[in-house]
């Protein structure tokens, strides 16, 4: 990629009022929601630029390339930008574990119970039997 393309691509995102922008990170091929995480503009043009996923660590306040301390990987495969340029979808590579917990991705274990709508204009419970009712 060349320096003006990525500038470019670059000044394209919105950030928020600390400098971040979140960044969802899929597995490329399964397309498998891993996890989320923050990048200001230089972990974002380290992650365009080097092929290795880099974010910002908000608790520590520190550039961090996920599998520098732990070996799971994050290999860069691809980059988008949503439609109002404030959140950035990551298609990685994923090489062991996504999660800080030590499970693949981070959206595992924790579901919610959302009224399940079956059209535009109704919802029902997720539960049989009351859909039946």
């Amino acid at each position: 990629m060349s320096e003006d393309r990525l500038e470019a691509d670059l000044s394209l995102v919105t950030y928020n009022d600390q400098g971040l922008v979140p960044v969802i990170v899929q597995q490329w091929d399964t397309l498998e929601v891993l996890m989320m995480a923050w990048a200001d503009e230089e972990a974002l043009r380290r992650s365009l630029t080097t092929g290795r996923a880099t974010y910002w660590s908000r608790s520590r306040q520190e550039y961090w390339r996920k599998g520098d301390t732990s070996g799971h990987v994050q290999h860069v495969r691809g980059a988008r930008l949503d439609c109002d340029g404030d959140t950035v979808l990551l298609f990685v590579d994923q090489i062991g574990v996504a999660c800080h917990t030590g499970t693949r991705t981070c959206f595992d274990g924790r579901d919610l119970d959302p009224v399940v709508a079956v059209s535009d204009d109704v919802a029902v419970p997720d539960d049989a039997e009351t859909a039946t009712q």
